[in-house]
């Protein structure tokens, strides 16, 4: 039998500190899986996943958890934190390390609204639509994507330029109530001062990033860094002439979109445009 291999001098992971923290917290408690369901709510079986590092867990359970263990779980929320990341898929972690340090940011959408523009109801709508998923898992995954907006809030936001293809403003929700809430979320971020928002008119016709969504972002020492993604894979692009392809491409398509306050009118128009038919008095 071959020697097992060494975990030594490996470096534990957020995920895995957060499952120990969580098993530690439990067993001093003196209490069972399934008290502890009882007093969260939470299924037992997603509580072992939880501590066994299967499942990151949400800000919902993690706040559940907090406040049976009291003061001595007052660091659980940030531990949550810094394992979210672990949501998503390491091809997408580098990614997410470069746009942490971004100062600037282009992006092009195709398949749907941004991911930083995206409202909580409309998200969910995405996650349910492309697999079957729990309510846990979903919860985790709507969290993980809704923490990532903190990009454009924070005191040293980056500037972030976003063109939509007209067609992500023609898919609408389900619930007209959630398209409603997106689009009004929509017009508040272009009221931040460091972002700017573009519609593409499929009248604009054909140009070079056509069914494929694009993000650009610039870094403090001056390089830059692209993703490509569609609705099944995708693929982070450092050299710099692919990046520089990319670039130019955008700015053609930059200046076919609308303006920026044309853009904000056609989106009002839209949100007009979905507003319940008064009821007739006649």
């Amino acid at each position: 039998m071959g020697a097992r291999k060494s975990n030594a001098g490996q470096r534990p992971s957020a995920r895995q500190m957060l499952a120990k923290e969580l098993a530690r917290l439990r067993e001093e408690s003196g209490k069972s899986l399934a008290t502890l369901g009882e007093e969260t709510t939470y299924d037992r079986a997603y509580l072992h996943k939880l501590e066994t590092g299967t499942r990151v867990g949400s800000p919902e359970v993690i706040a559940a958890l907090s406040a049976v263990y009291g003061a001595a779980a007052e660091h659980l929320t940030m531990l949550w934190q810094l394992a979210r990341g672990d949501a998503f898929a390491d091809k997408y972690k580098r990614f997410m390390q470069l746009e942490a340090k971004a100062t600037v940011r282009y992006e092009h959408a195709v398949g749907a609204i941004p991911g930083l523009l995206q409202t909580e109801g409309y998200a969910r709508e995405v996650f349910e639509a492309t697999r079957a998923r729990d309510e846990n898992d979903l919860s985790e995954e709507i969290a993980a994507r809704l923490g990532r907006q903190e990009l454009l809030q924070r005191e040293d936001a980056q500037h972030f330029r976003a063109v939509l293809d007209e067609s992500v403003l023609r898919r609408k929700t389900r619930d007209p109530k959630e398209w409603t809430k997106q689009l009004e979320h929509l017009l508040e971020a272009c009221q931040l001062p460091n972002v700017t928002l573009q519609v593409l008119p499929f009248d604009a016709g054909p140009h070079g990033l056509m069914g494929t969504s694009v993000t650009i972002l610039w870094l403090p020492d001056g390089k830059a860094v692209a993703y490509t993604e569609d609705a099944h894979s995708g693929q982070l692009i450092e050299d710099p002439s692919e990046v520089e392809k990319l670039r130019l491409s955008y700015d053609l398509l930059r200046d076919l979109a609308l303006s920026p306050r044309d853009s904000v009118a056609f989106i009002e128009r839209l949100l007009e445009e979905n507003k319940p038919c008064a009821p007739d008095q006649t």
